[in-house]
């Protein structure tokens, strides 16, 4: 029996910036990523920027698509955990 999907949520951006634009997937579904790999590159008011890989595993869904406005703690990606 496998585990289900671990769910990923958007990280806080700090600096009082709470939303950001998703640029770019950089992680396609299906693709496994380590601690640390880039996942998403995001677009704040201040500044371009990369959402980082908490937890090893595969991308198993995106839940948003690019050029969407994405907030803190908003529901990202789906990860099949190693």
């Amino acid at each position: 029996m496998t585990a289900p999907p671990v769910e990923i949520r958007v990280p806080e951006f700090g600096h009082g910036l709470d939303e950001a634009l998703l640029v770019e997937w950089v992680a396609p579904v299906g693709s496994t990523v380590a601690r640390g790999d880039i996942v998403a590159e995001v677009e704040t008011v201040k500044a371009g920027t990369q959402i980082i890989a908490e937890r090893p595993g595969r991308i198993s869904a995106h839940e948003v698509g690019t050029g969407t406005i994405i907030r803190s703690g908003d529901l990202l990606y789906r990860l099949d955990a190693e």
